[in-house]
Order: C-alpha cells, then sequence, then structure tokens
C-alpha cells in the first residue's frame, strides 16, 4: 500500500510539470512530433496515476476493513465473558449498536485514513516543496496559507466530539427501543399497546433527529471554514502568479503551474477537512468502544484454577447471600446435595429459586457465602470446564435461526449426526424429524416459530443428553407440555437423572415425585430442607401440609370433574327420551 501511495503521489506531482512541458513547448514552435510525444507521456502518467491510486484505495479500505472486522470479534468476545449485571443493565439493541455502529464508524474512517490523509500529508508536503524549489515567494506565500489552514483544523478537531457523542448515544438508545417493541410485539398487539410503542418511537426518532442535526451542523463549520479558505487561497495564488509575471520573474506557463498546484492543494486540504468529520464521529465511536473494552466482569478469575472431578457431583451451598443491586435475594441460605441424588426444590414465585441455579452455572457469584460442586469451590474453577459440567433445562427454550442439527448440538461439530439421531429417538421425536423436508438440515425459524411447546422443550432436552452433564437442573421442564408430551418425557428424565446429581424446580408437586430431598424456600430463606420421606411422614412438616393441600384440591377438582360428567350424562339421557331413542348406560 506504502508503494501505491507514493508512487501515485509522484506521479500527481508530474502531471502539472508535464502540462508546462507541453505549454512551453507549444510556445517555442515545435513540430507535432514533439508535441505527441509529450501528449502521450502525459496521459500515460495521468492514467498511472488513477490507476495507482485506485489499488492503494483499494488496499487501504482492505486494511481498515479487516482490522475493524476483528475489533468487532474481540468486542463482541469480550461483552460475551462479562457476567449478568453488565447485561442485565443493558438492551441487546443497544449492545449491537456498539459493536456494530460505532465500529463502522470507525471502518469508514480508517478505511480512507492512509490514503486520504496520510496520503494528502505527503502529497502537501511534495507541492510545498516543489514551489519553494520554483519560486521562494510563492512557496512562503502557499507554506503560510497551509499552515493557516492546519492550524484551523488542528483547533477544530474535537469541536464537535461531545455531540457527535450523543449522536452515537441516541442511535444506540434507538436501536435498543426498537429491539425491545419487536420482541415483545405479541403481547404489544394483544394489549392494544401499539399507539404507546409508536409514541415512544417518535420520541426516540425526536431525539436522534435533534442530536444528529446537531452533530453534523458543528462538523459542517469546518467545511464552510474551508470553502472560505481556499477562496482566499485562489486568490492569493492569481494575484502573486500575475504580479510575478509582470516583473518578468515566471513564464505564463509558470502561473498555469501555480494554478494547478493549488488546485492540486486545496485537494487534501479538503480531504483533510472531510476526514476531520469523520474523525469526530470515530472518536466519538473510540470513546464509547473504549469505555466497553474498560468493562470487567465482576467474577474474578483464578489463576490456579482447579479440575472438577469425574462423575455425578455435590452441591453444596454454605450460608450464601445474594442481591441484585440492593435488592436481597438469599439470605444465609445453606442446602447440601450428596453427589447422585435429586433435590426437589420448592418455593413462591420470587422466593430464589432461579437465582440459587444461576450461582450454580456462576453466571454471579455470592455477595457472601461459597458455593461448591464436589468440593471444588467455583471461584477456583474454570468457567468452561463448570458450564461443561452442568446442564439445564428451562420453562423457555432459546432455539436460533440454523438448522435443527446446530440448534441441538449448540454447533459443536464434534458430535456427529447418528448421536444427534439417537437422542432424539430417545425424546420420541423421530416422527418429527422424518417429516422435516431436509430432516437435521431443515432450518429453525429465529425463536422456535412452527415448533409447538413440548418439541421446543424436547430439544432442550435433547442439548442436555448430548452435553452428557455430571449435574442437572431441570426448571420447571413440564409446565408447558401437554400430557402427551409429558409421558415422553418421563422415561427420558428417569435416565437423564441416572448416575447424575440433579436439581429440580417446581411448583407442580407432581414434578418432585422422583426427587430423593426436599427442600422449600421462602422469602429467599430455607422454609425446611430434609428427606422426601421423612418430611412426608411427618404431619407437621410444609412440605406434608402442601401435600394435603395438594391432595385436596386435586379431590376437589375430580368431584367437580365427575358432577359435570353425571350432569352431562343425565342431560344427556333426558334428551335421548325426549326423542324417542332408547336410553342407555353412563
Amino acid at each position: 500500500m506504502a508503494v501505491f501511495l507514493l508512487t501515485g503521489i509522484g506521479l500527481q506531482l508530474a502531471v502539472p510539470q508535464l502540462l508546462r512541458r507541453f505549454i512551453d513547448t507549444v510556445a517555442a514552435g515545435a513540430d507535432r512530433n514533439t508535441l505527441t510525444v509529450v501528449a502521450v507521456v502525459f496521459l500515460l502518467v495521468a492514467l498511472g496515476n488513477q490507476a495507482i491510486t485506485a489499488l492503494a484505495t483499494y488496499l487501504s479500505a482492505d486494511v481498515g476493513w479487516t482490522a475493524t472486522n476483528a475489533m468487532r470479534l474481540d468486542l463482541l468476545e469480550h461483552c460475551y465473558h462479562l457476567d449478568m449485571r453488565f447485561h442485565n443493565d443493558r438492551r441487546p439493541g443497544e449492545l449491537i449498536e456498539r459493536i456494530d455502529g460505532d465500529v463502522t464508524a470507525l471502518s469508514n474512517f480508517f478505511s480512507q485514513f492512509s490514503v486520504q490523509v496520510f496520503g494528502g500529508i505527503l502529497l502537501m508536503v511534495g507541492i510545498l516543496i516543489t514551489l519553494w524549489l520554483e519560486s521562494p515567494v510563492m512557496g512562503v506565500a502557499l507554506t503560510t496559507f497551509t499552515l493557516v489552514v492546519t492550524l484551523l483544523l488542528h483547533h477544530l478537531q474535537h469541536y464537535a466530539v461531545p455531540a457527535s457523542e450523543l449522536e452515537r448515544e441516541a442511535s444506540a438508545q434507538l436501536y435498543g427501543f426498537v429491539e425491545e417493541r419487536l420482541a415483545g410485539l405479541d403481547d404489544l398487539r394483544a394489549n392494544g399497546a401499539g399507539h404507546y410503542a409508536l409514541g415512544g418511537l417518535h420520541r426516540s426518532l425526536r431525539r436522534y433527529y435533534q442530536d444528529t442535526s446537531r452533530a453534523w451542523l458543528l462538523r459542517s463549520h469546518i467545511w464552510i471554514g474551508m470553502v472560505g479558505l481556499s477562496s482566499l487561497g485562489y486568490i492569493l495564488v492569481i494575484a502573486l502568479s500575475v504580479l510575478l509575471y509582470q516583473r518578468g520573474h515566471i513564464r505564463l506557463s509558470t502561473g498555469l503551474l501555480f494554478l494547478q498546484y493549488m488546485g492540486m492543494l486545496e485537494q487534501p486540504l479538503e480531504q483533510l477537512t472531510m476526514q476531520l468529520q469523520d474523525l469526530q464521529k470515530a472518536a466519538a465511536s473510540i470513546g464509547r468502544i473504549d469505555a466497553l473494552f474498560a468493562e470487567r466482569s465482576q467474577l474474578p478469575i483464578s489463576p490456579t484454577p482447579v479440575t472438577l472431578p469425574h462423575g455425578a457431583l455435590s452441591v453444596d451451598i454454605d450460608h450464601v447471600h445474594f442481591a441484585y443491586h440492593d435488592a436481597v435475594v438469599l439470605d444465609d441460605v445453606s442446602l447440601q446435595v450428596p453427589a447422585g441424588r435429586t433435590l426437589g426444590l420448592l418455593g413462591r414465585t420470587g422466593s430464589g429459586k432461579t437465582s440459587l441455579t444461576k450461582l450454580l452455572f456462576r453466571l454471579y457469584d455470592p455477595t457472601a457465602g461459597s458455593v461448591r460442586l464436589g468440593g471444588c469451590d467455583l471461584r477456583d474453577v474454570e468457567v468452561q470446564q463448570l458450564r461443561q459440567s452442568v446442564g439445564m433445562v428451562t420453562q423457555d427454550v432459546q432455539l436460533f435461526h440454523g438448522s435443527v442439527r446446530d440448534n441441538v448440538r449448540f454447533f459443536d461439530a464434534s458430535i456427529s449426526d447418528d448421536q444427534i439421531r439417537a437422542v432424539l429417538d430417545e425424546l420420541g421425536l423421530t416422527p418429527w424429524l422424518d417429516s422435516l423436508p431436509a430432516g437435521l438440515d431443515n432450518q429453525l425459524e429465529p425463536g422456535g416459530k412452527g415448533l409447538s411447546a413440548g418439541q421446543a422443550q424436547l430439544l432442550a432436552f435433547a442439548r442436555v443428553f448430548l452435553k452428557d452433564p455430571a449435574l442437572v437442573i431441570l426448571d420447571e421442564p413440564s409446565s408447558r407440555l401437554d400430557p402427551a408430551t409429558e409421558a415422553l418425557l418421563e422415561h427420558a428424565i428417569k435416565r437423564l437423572l441416572r448416575g447424575r446429581t440433579a436439581i429440580i424446580i417446581a411448583h407442580r408437586l407432581d414434578t418432585i415425585a422422583r426427587a430423593d430431598d426436599i427442600a422449600i424456600l421462602a422469602d429467599g430463606k430455607v422454609l425446611e430442607h430434609g428427606e422426601r420421606k421423612v418430611l412426608e411422614a411427618r404431619a407437621d412438616s410444609h412440605f406434608a401440609r402442601l401435600l394435603a393441600s395438594h391432595h385436596a384440591l386435586a379431590f376437589a377438582n375430580g368431584m367437580a370433574v365427575n358432577n359435570t360428567a353425571v350432569n352431562n350424562t343425565a342431560v344427556g339421557n333426558t334428551t335421548a327420551v325426549a326423542h324417542g331413542t332408547p336410553r342407555t348406560k353412563p
């Protein structure tokens, strides 16, 4: 790139010299052949300059986009390793604008920087040196003019940066707002909140328009100033050229040479002006990117990580306290799950059950106390190994726009198609897979559209089967399933829990029938913890009272269903008699 850039600058400086040579040759009365040779050389140099400049521009753009694409990857990886506190405080749309929008502003600048800024500066220096050699008077005048313009540009280089930062922030907020409303489109429609969403969009757009207009106006002051100074520069060159020509210091062709060099000098100055506007955008983006890179995970990494033991892992939650900002979620919670046993975790919504499982994945660290798996404190375990050792099935399954294969194996190429088919067959999904036009290559829609809740839940179970974790967490996995689909999971869950430690979060008592131990949470505290059979046998235990209430409610619902059936039968019999048809036994 540097070779092409320097060669192009040399050819640009040669073009006016060749034009002066042509004019002087004409004035000297040279023959047609001499003029033709000079004209052909002029055309070759001009065309060569255009070709070399195009190559230098292409290489500059390639370097700029390669570097900024690498920056996008680094930013995405950095965000991926930040803890959940960071992501909870920011909307996905805002992060998309940070990672893509801000870096694109840098791409647009850096892809042209070397040619238009660095190359422009070299061209400007070459022009001034040539002018000094041709005429010291013109050299002094245009050097002074260039210094004045450069100082002005330097003074204005940060003029619009604060406004450009507000412009980028308004853009991020707009993207965040649109992303949230699109994600909640079904709820907005169902509740008639379309006018609210459009009103919020109007406010976000108005702010974006105002901040963008203000930033553009401040950046345009540089261009307006440059246009005025360029006009003064042309007046200066023409006036000095006329004066020097009248005094016999230069020929007419040299005056035209000076005018051409002024036009060439204007080009890098204009490029510097335009790039300075992009630089102010880039400077605002650099500040926001730098702030994002400065974010640090609140989950410290152990310098000497330990390795989790093989096989089922014991779970020890020792006097754990945890809070989201100032809201206390877990208060002095202590639980033990021996390796290979299953814990049923009960509690009202908001009692801290799901927060407890997030600590087991080390999405957060407890504010006090410790969480251990297999006797190892999670703060001493390498995060990747920890999350490979723990598998989870939640109520809300996240499916991606990709093939069935990639959604099941989570893009892990080491898992074969035979392994995937074996797991799907065990989960009863083979008929569904066979019905797809492309089988495992069939593309799923974003968010699992086109799949039933049961199919999505079964695919989530397939992921855990393939992961083969030592600890399994089931967060009310069958709450969205119909009885037929729920029956498909029964034998699969039994095999999944065999030889593993498990925690089952449930609101329905039927879900924890296979649990060895029971823990009940209330307001972030352990209300009760013990062996299920022991708690069930104790009439004064909370678990026994929950079971009694559950059985009473089930009995009442059963009686209501039976009464409805009897009443319906009676109505049917009465109708049958009225129409003269024989009455059958219910």
